[in-house]
């Protein structure tokens, strides 16, 4: 008796098995002490950091889908007689390959459905990274100390724009195969070593029995692996550096406002997810993508008409579209600057794209951590860039589907061509003109806000018969939000001159800095804010109504 009231004595004083469990993850792991600091860690609410959201929840249903899609597919360019569901196929030569996608989407359940989840979801990820992307460089989220997590960004969206083509080029049809065929057109247009990076890519001649097998290896081991490494890092980088968060009362470099990660942000962030599943899921049921039966297995002796890449890629395919066939003949070799040029700018562009921050850091000879956005609208010169290099993308965009463009809308090939190669230059200049000039007329806007006060649309006739509008000055959150921003002074070079009369040698880079520094920050690029004694003077009534 007394035994058993031990026992249960010694039951009752334990933990519940569970408890005991985390208590012993806790003591080899240190969970508790990392889920203390970081599940209460405060989360701005702000629409547009949902853009970041979308591109993470696309990658991770690309995951999820190519997982399956892999359990069905044989990446080999072995050929076989076709005999399965699809009767216009059956008796059709191809590789298994483009065997087994027919099989997914006819004889797998559910495959066909997958297979465009996967294929949406691949172009929403890009779409939604080069949307985030814009958003953190219009409003100067790459500032110290994001410089690196913006380059992992970076990374991250040139590596989706490879996997992408990997992805699309393996079920080896026509389409897919026209595209191959003119990488490797790329390849080879390259000096010395074009022909063996040909052979070493390709395993011999084109199209050789590797390309797929080795794009296959690419596409669902390396690319992903080196991009779910960088995504880890993104998001480490996140957590590490207090999140960014738009100007506003109370809003400072030193604090964050917004919702604890649980159990608020957890929640919506969760929703959001099966959201954007179900948005993509939709699309994929509605809209057929990719429909390789009806484009046909891939020969080297046709090309399909109107062939198009998606749409991350008409940059480079516009490039080399509108790009004159310009070659050059010395010591038996040709050298192809209608293919060599357009890949040389092609990553000059990108890179630009990359180490942006650091020229503006370096203009601007800012070392402080920056955590509140600018408004686009307040660095105006920044803001140009941005929209002209969107026009030069589109621009090429419309280069990289001249045909469809002539064809659709009945315009002369030759004609959108060259509206393409002269639009590449003086679109974004004009871009870049008309940006400035929109943003410094919304700061005088705002300017003109806080010193009379927003329009209330009030109608008032004055004693000598003048009709005037009512101003309704704003409140102090207002006005903290049309002000707070800095205003940094343009570099200045100082003397030509010393104080003993020595004339100073300058370097070329500081003279290119002081020039960059006052045309961001220069007296033409920059509406001078409202002083308190223009406001004090305006808000008493001194000759104004």
């Amino acid at each position: 008796m007394s035994n058993e009231t031990s026992a249960t004595t010694t039951r009752r004083g334990q933990a519940p098995r569970g408890e005991r469990i985390a208590d012993w993850a806790d003591g080899r792991l240190g969970i508790y002490s990392l889920a203390k600091s970081n599940m209460r860690k405060i989360f701005p609410d702000h629409w547009s950091f949902m853009l970041g959201e979308v591109a993470l929840y696309s990658f991770i249903i690309i995951i999820l889908t190519g997982v399956y899609l892999t359990l069905f597919f044989h990446p080999s360019m072995a050929e076989v007689t076709y005999h399965g569901s699809y009767v216009p196929m059956q008796g059709i030569r191809m590789t298994q390959a483009f065997e087994s996608t027919l099989n997914i989407s006819f004889d797998v359940r559910g495959g066909l459905l997958i297979r465009q989840i996967h294929h949406w979801a691949a172009l929403v990820f890009l779409a939604a990274m080069m949307v985030h992307m814009m958003r953190v460089f219009f409003t100067g989220a790459f500032r110290k100390p994001r410089e690196i997590n913006w380059l992992f960004g970076f990374l991250l969206f040139v590596l989706g724009m490879f996997t992408g083509f990997t992805g699309y080029s393996l079920p080896d049809d026509l389409l897919s195969g026209t595209g191959v065929r003119f990488i490797e057109g790329v390849i080879l247009a390259m000096p010395l070593v074009g022909s063996y990076l040909q052979m070493f890519i390709f395993g011999g001649e084109f199209p050789g029995h590797d390309i797929i097998p080795r794009f296959f290896t690419v596409h669902v081991l390396l690319l992903p692996g080196i991009m779910l490494g960088l995504l880890v890092a993104h998001l480490i980088l996140v957590f590490y550096h207090k999140h960014t968060q738009f100007p506003g009362a109370g809003k400072t470099n030193n604090n964050v406002v917004g919702m604890p990660l649980l159990p608020v942000y957890m929640a919506k962030a969760g929703g959001f997810f099966f959201l954007v599943f179900g948005v993509i899921a939709a699309i994929a049921a509605i809209a057929s993508i990719n429909p390789v039966w009806a484009i046909g297995p891939y020969r080297p002796d046709q090309v399909s008409t109107g062939a198009q890449p998606d749409w991350y890629m008409g940059f480079a395919e516009g490039l080399v579209r509108v790009m004159p066939g310009w070659e050059w003949n010395f010591w038996g070799h040709t050298v192809n600057f209608g293919v060599l040029i357009p890949i040389v700018i092609f990553p000059l562009v990108l890179v630009a794209i990359a180490v942006y921050p650091f020229v503006e850091s370096w203009v601007k000879g800012d070392k402080r951590e920056h955590h509140i956005l600018d408004r686009p609208r307040n660095v105006p010169t920044r803001t140009g860039f941005g929209v002209a290099w969107l026009v030069a993308y589109f621009v090429m965009l419309i280069g990289g589907g001249n045909d469809l463009w002539a064809t659709h809308f009945h315009l002369s090939l030759n004609s959108l061509t060259w509206f393409v190669r002269i639009g590449f230059f003086v679109l974004p200049v004009l871009a870049f003109i008309a940006t400035k000039r929109i943003c410094l007329g919304l700061q005088r806007r705002d300017k003109d806000k806080v010193l009379h006060g927003r329009e209330s649309g009030i109608i008032k006739r004055l004693p000598h018969g003048e009709f005037i509008e009512v101003h309704e000055p704003l409140d102090q959150e207002q006005l903290h939000f049309l002000t707070q921003h800095e205003q940094p002074e343009p570099l200045e070079l100082g003397p030509e001159v010393d104080e003993n009369g020595v004339e100073r040698k300058l370097s070329r880079s500081q003279k290119l800095r002081a020039k960059l520094s006052k045309s961001y920050y220069g007296e033409d690029n920059v509406i001078a804010k409202p002083t308190v004694e223009e406001y004090k003077e305006i808000t008493s009534g001194h000759g104004h109504h």
